[in-house]
């Protein structure tokens, strides 16, 4: 490992040749795979197979040998808020929907440079945790989004790069949809940078917005990012309106298909799994936010066993890859497992395969990342399988579910490049923008009009132990 740090860091970031890399296995989606070995240049894995053979066919490289090691791909982050981060513990012991008290306001508070910082940090908190991708549903916070496109970059993870579209019927749906299609065309060949659209939730948009969105992210390629089914209200407030729940409102506009990108659909009726699987719409499941301030965990079991499309997201509840798998699974165990008597709730493999490749392909990214694979970019972790959690290991893809951390990552690439070593970013100063965010953060959450119902932990207590 000394040599590869050595190796990397010799030259600027990112300007080293094809790479050889030999760790005691590869995660690949058929399991984990001893004795196998990856070519990486120009930020893709040129190569995957045997090392033998990849040695015997790549003279001119030298293998960096990585004992004790597994490569495996990046996690991604199908869901996430980047120019939160400033008020993560605002949410905590707080009801559900809490962006109309919390996160709009914060945003709101928040000028170029605390917008830049807070998502920055956000993506250092990402790539710490094994994320080499984060989905971004959109912000409020009135500064070029492009502004959270160069912290996603300066950060150096890829992006999924949401553009609110919200509007309604006073508003002008052509300007609405200009943007749309001016931000879609902005960051075409981007390396990592990908243009998305987003809606905070239906009746934020009109029928036409809802509809013509739909239609310039299918002809992009890309997500239209939309908070549906995400709690009681949101749902009771669609019939109120439409007489149809959120995602048969959508379907009944023509607004559900592949580029939907549903974001927490945890309540569901089975005419509703019904239309996802017929549809082609995607899901993140974001078991944390179900559990800090949702009403109901998404049946992800069920979406698995209809071949719904779905990914893993934290909601930008903590960044942290392994974490969000053990809770994917543990969600499921405890909201339908038990009653069930399912003792597997998928098992391991399908919880690391929706936070992988099953995330790539909910993102609109199946085809670039997700997967180590030839063609495909080189977004992987190395993760040190010689501690006492995976050490004794019988089950792999389990092991990592329940017992991965992200203390055990000891290296983070994005499209070849190494963005984070030893838990500390290559190329900047990473604990320097912990302390402007934590100045900059001090400001913007005082000068907020947030609302919260509950006290903070210690005022609570402090009013307990006085009564």
């Amino acid at each position: 490992m000394n040599q590869l740090i050595h190796d990397l860091r010799r030259e600027p970031l990112g300007a080293c040749g094809p790479l050889l890399l030999v760790p005691d296995a590869v995660l690949l989606p058929e399991g984990p795979a001893a004795g196998t070995a990856v070519v990486v240049a120009d930020g893709a894995f040129r190569a995957v197979g045997p090392a033998e053979e990849l040695e015997r066919t790549h003279p001119r490289l030298d293998p960096l040998r990585l004992p004790g090691h597994l490569l495996m791909p990046g996690f991604v982050d199908a869901h996430h808020h980047l120019t939160q981060s400033f008020g993560s513990a605002l949410a905590y012991g707080e009801p559900s929907e809490i962006f109309r008290r919390v996160w709009v306001p914060l945003e709101g508070a928040l000028d170029e440079e605390s917008a830049y910082t807070a998502a920055k940090l956000a993506a250092l908190e990402a790539l710490r945790g094994g994320f080499t991708t984060v989905a971004d549903a959109g912000n409020r916070t009135g500064v070029d989004v492009d502004v959270v496109a160069s912290a996603a970059r300066d950060a150096g993870i890829r992006c999924v790069l949401g553009l609110v579209c919200d509007d309604d019927a006073a508003t002008r749906d052509r300007s609405v949809l200009d943007e749309a299609g001016g931000h879609l065309a902005r960051y075409e060949g981007d390396p990592l940078v990908h243009a998305s659209l987003a809606v905070s939730i239906p009746e934020a948009a009109t029928e036409a917005t809802l509809r013509a969105t739909a239609r310039l992210a299918a002809e992009a390629g890309a997500t239209v990012q939309i908070h549906v089914n995400e709690h009681l209200a949101g749902v009771e407030r669609s019939l109120v309106r439409h007489g149809l729940r959120p995602l048969e409102h959508l379907h009944r506009i023509g607004a559900l298909g592949p580029q939907l990108l549903a974001a927490h659909a945890t309540l569901l009726t089975p005419r509703e799994l019904t239309l996802l699987a017929d549809t082609g719409a995607a899901v993140s499941y974001n078991p944390v936010a179900s559990a800090w301030k949702g009403n109901a965990v998404a049946p992800a079991t069920a979406m698995a066993e209809r071949g719904i499309r779905f990914g893993l997201g934290t909601d930008g509840t903590r960044g942290d890859g392994f974490r969000l798998a053990d809770a994917a699974e543990f969600a499921q165990r405890i909201a339908y497992g038990l009653a069930t008597g399912d003792s597997s709730c998928g098992a391991g493999w399908t919880w690391l395969e929706h936070a992988t490749r099953g995330g790539a392909d909910a993102v609109g990214l199946g085809a670039r990342t997700g997967t180590v694979a030839a063609g495909l970019a080189a977004d992987f972790l190395l993760v040190d399988v010689t501690n006492p959690e995976l050490a004794l290991s019988w089950d792999l893809p389990w092991e990592l579910v329940r017992r991965g951390n992200r203390d055990q990552i000891t290296a983070v690439f994005v499209a070849g490049r190494m963005r984070l070593w030893r838990g500390l970013p290559t190329g900047w100063d990473g604990p320097a923008l912990v302390r402007r965010a934590a100045e900059l953060a001090q400001a913007a959450v005082e000068g907020a009009p947030i609302t919260r119902v509950h006290p903070t932990s210690t005022a609570a207590r402090a009013r307990d132990t006085t009564r």
